[in-house]
């Protein structure tokens, strides 16, 4: 029993990290860096049957790509094999801060 429950860990830890490549293949038309190192995606839940949650933020309320960034998100996760359904939650709750980029982000950006 416990080999089945270390197999379906493994399972969704490899799933994750299709669903972070995926991710990473989406960029803000604005910044060319992916919204995955921007620090856009604040959760990933992976749900029984293999339904993924993805909370996100975007830069700003205003940002002119605001109808096109989450619906890529989903649809580019929604392409990772083995996934079943997908939901982009978008928030601004914590508000979004330059803090939140990864290292190579913030490089490629001059911040560092």
């Amino acid at each position: 029993m416990s080999e089945n429950t270390e197999n379906t860990n493994i399972n969704e830890q490899d799933l994750r990290e299709k669903i972070i490549n995926a991710i990473k293949t989406v960029y803000d038309p604005e910044i060319p860096v992916n919204v995955f190192d921007l620090g856009l995606i604040y959760d990933i839940k992976i749900f029984p049957v293999n339904n993924v949650n993805v909370v996100m933020t975007l830069t700003s309320p205003s940002c002119p790509s605001a109808g096109q960034i989450p619906g890529e998100v989903e649809a580019k996760v929604r392409s990772v094999e083995g996934v079943n359904d997908v939901i982009v939650d978008l928030t601004f709750d914590p508000p979004y801060h330059q803090d939140m980029m990864s290292d190579a982000a913030k490089l490629e950006l001059g911040f560092l």
